[in-house]
């Protein structure tokens, strides 16, 4: 979670936006995004239609953009060069929660010998059907966006829709859960998340762990935005986010088919108001 540490750099970092602005006369823009996600992780097949559709989440979101192309304490535009037409810094505050179980081949029917189709009862099978989770993650962090179309002719309605693409760094606070409904032949060990027994018999022993943490991420995105009124527009977003860590969701196992770290794509609907 979030130490008073990192409140303060989010209140320093606040503090030096307001300076900024008072130096340097750029405007501000504030909104909300929602949407769905889907988080990729060691739960179930990777590249499976089943565990990408059923392994789907929420996320919803505060941002605040620099636009360089406006100064509102002049009310007037700023010097008309490239960088300020073309680009706005994007500071965000998100959160997102995605319940996740394992789905596939490992856990659903198989064919047998004469072409019969019968449930997957193995140990195994019933390790991973019973494993559940929940990734639950708290994002603040700084994107650079580039819109091919001058800003100021979209402020002044020279057209509706303003694409744009965007690269920047979070920082995640993650807090996963883990629970297990595997009915284990010891009595004792049923429903507990630190018996290794209860898990899927190939990983080892701490694979299943979900403690909480924090780690950076890459954030690349695409999106357009659509111009309502002069001070609003609505923007769709389709954002991609790398971890650099893989027990994002509480699991981290050792085996062949973990090849990636934790990521997620997030398709979001956002309304931003202008700051005048």
């Amino acid at each position: 979670m979030l130490n008073l540490k990192h409140l303060a750099s989010v209140f320093c970092l606040l503090f030096l936006l307001q300076t900024a602005n008072a130096q340097l006369g750029f405007s501000h823009e504030l909104g909300v995004i929602a949407g769905p996600l889907q988080f990729r992780s060691d739960y179930g097949v990777r590249e499976d239609s089943k565990t990408n559709i059923g392994n789907s989440g929420f996320g919803i979101g505060v941002v605040h953009y620099l636009n360089f192309s406006y100064r509102a304490d002049c009310n007037c535009y700023t010097t008309d060069t490239y960088f300020n037409d073309h680009f706005k810094v994007r500071n965000e505050i998100s959160y997102n929660k995605t319940n996740l179980e394992h789905l596939g081949k490992w856990v659903g029917n198989r064919t047998t010998a004469d072409g019969s189709v019968v449930p997957r009862n193995t140990i195994e099978a019933n390790q991973l059907r019973g494993h559940k989770g929940v990734a639950k993650n708290l994002d603040i962090g700084t994107q650079l966006e580039f819109f091919p179309l001058s800003i100021r002719d979209f402020q002044g309605f020279a057209y509706k829709f303003a694409p744009f693409v965007s690269l920047g760094v979070h920082y995640t606070a993650f807090t996963p859960e883990v629970s297990t409904t595997y009915a284990n032949p010891n009595s004792a060990a049923i429903g507990d998340v630190t018996d290794p027994t209860n898990f899927y018999t190939g990983w080892e022993p701490g694979s299943v762990d979900a403690s909480p943490g924090s780690t950076w991420s890459v954030v690349s995105s695409v999106g357009v935005r659509y111009k309502l009124t002069k001070l609003s527009d609505l923007m769709l977003d389709l954002r991609w986010q790398y971890y650099f860590g893989d027990n994002i969701d509480g699991l981290d196992h050792q085996l062949e088919s973990n090849k990636y770290n934790d990521w997620l794509v997030w398709l979001n609907v956002g309304y931003i108001f202008y700051l005048d």
